[in-house]
């Protein structure tokens, strides 16, 4: 007999790494704060975030299992090489932004659950470079089977201690649905509207929804049979996405919190022993940090896919054979390398200016991919039967101009 559990967990797998790889500490953090500007009343904005994160998943997805190409190579081959080019001088920069980001945030929440320095700054450098050192060992080690199941193993962790925490802190159920089912921004100070959109955005990642595609190759998922499989997997990871966010926003909303980053988060934990006790702190320490931990390896796992795809389609000839994509290609093992060392200048700098500038790169990226899917998943000679109908194209159409709004926004904030 087939064992269910095992059975559910290879079905849903892929869309567990897009909720681990998804939540980091700027979500964390921005679902917290937003809680404790905007109260539960906003608690539909996570919900309304995840749905149009599941719209570009699946759209990809469709398209991979569909046409038998990668996203990239799908550009490639409609718009040209040199559009790949421009995305790889811009996945560079995002690359360089997000792993600063992932190993300040594993060093700051390391140092608060065990100190290894009386100096808070030299105690985030060991950490994070200590977190990076052992994230390349594991991918390299164990590869892709090992990482799927260490990163169940986060998962587990991080629902297990934030969830528990939002609902040991929630006293108004009532409140907590009405947050959910009846829409509205209120206002404070002003930035009611900011704030809504930053919650909206700020649910399930970034250039990572790409790292989906090359998740499910390596579960064997190939044609258009495995697309009800692939929208009940992101269907399980963002839900699973869409809880933490609503708990990181509960958890907020109990609490006066300042700061930024993972900084706040620190902050966050703070403010809870007051109401849960010092166990209660420590029990959403250890979350927090599985959720930046498991983020980092993530990304130190997926993101040089991305990398070797398109190096290798910029560099092999049209019309010439190449080879797969996987973590044992040298590109994939040498860019790997390189996201877990470069970066590492970004500990000695502050955590709160590499988090503003990987929001801003985070958010040109969204509008980009809902245009791209748009065009992509229209042409009936490709797509045949599996096209956009009324419905993606709808919700697209919504991500795409939320996406270019929030984009806008974020610009304008610091000029």
């Amino acid at each position: 007999m087939t064992n269910r559990p095992g059975r559910i967990l290879t079905i849903i797998g892929p869309g567990m790494l897009v909720a681990a790889t998804g939540v980091g500490a700027g979500d964390l953090a921005t679902a917290a704060f937003t809680g404790s500007k905007l109260g539960l009343t906003i608690l539909w904005a996570v919900i309304v975030g995840a749905i149009l994160k599941y719209t570009l998943n699946e759209g990809l997805a469709r398209w991979q299992l569909v046409t038998n190409q990668t996203l990239l190579e799908g550009c490639a081959s409609r718009f040209g090489r040199p559009v790949l080019a421009i995305f790889l001088l811009y996945f560079l920069v995002w690359s360089y932004l997000v792993a600063a980001a992932l190993m300040s945030a594993c060093g700051v929440t390391a140092q608060s659950l065990l100190p290894i320095s009386d100096d808070p700054t030299t105690g985030k450098i060991i950490y994070g470079l200590a977190h990076s050192a052992i994230g390349v060992a594991l991918i390299f080690k164990g590869g892709y089977k090992f990482f799927e199941k260490f990163m169940h193993c986060c998962i587990f962790v991080m629902f297990l201690t934030v969830v528990t925490t939002a609902i040991l802190l929630t006293r108004d159920w009532s409140a907590v649905a009405m947050g959910i089912l009846s829409p509205g921004i209120p206002d404070f100070a002003g930035d009611g509207r900011d704030w809504t959109l930053a919650l909206l955005g700020g649910v399930g990642g970034t250039v990572t929804v790409l790292c989906y595609g090359y998740w499910i190759r390596e579960e064997k998922r190939t044609t258009a049979s495995d697309l009800s499989v692939c929208r009940w997997d992101l269907a399980a990871g963002y839900t699973m996405t869409a809880l933490f966010g609503l708990s990181m926003v509960v958890i907020g909303s109990t609490v006066q919190i300042q700061g930024r980053g993972a900084g706040l988060i620190i902050d966050l934990a703070t403010s809870l022993e007051k109401p849960l006790g010092p166990l209660g702190k420590w029990i959403f320490l250890v979350g927090a940090w599985g959720a930046v931990a498991s983020s980092l390896l993530g990304v130190w796992q997926s993101v040089p896919y991305l990398f070797a795809d398109t190096w290798s389609i910029l560099t092999t000839r049209p019309g010439t054979d190449r080879a797969r994509v996987s973590d044992t290609t040298t590109a994939y093992r040498v860019f790997l390398c390189v996201i877990a060392t470069t970066p590492a200048i970004g500990l000695w700098t502050g955590f709160a200016q590499t988090q503003k500038l990987y929001g801003i790169i985070g958010a040109a990226f969204m509008p980009m991919l809902a245009l791209t899917l748009l065009i992509l998943n229209a042409r009936r000679s490709e797509m045949g039967e599996h096209r956009n109908q009324i419905t993606a194209m709808v919700l697209l159409v919504i991500t795409l101009l939320f996406f270019t709004i929030m984009f806008g926004s974020k610009v304008y904030s610091i000029i």
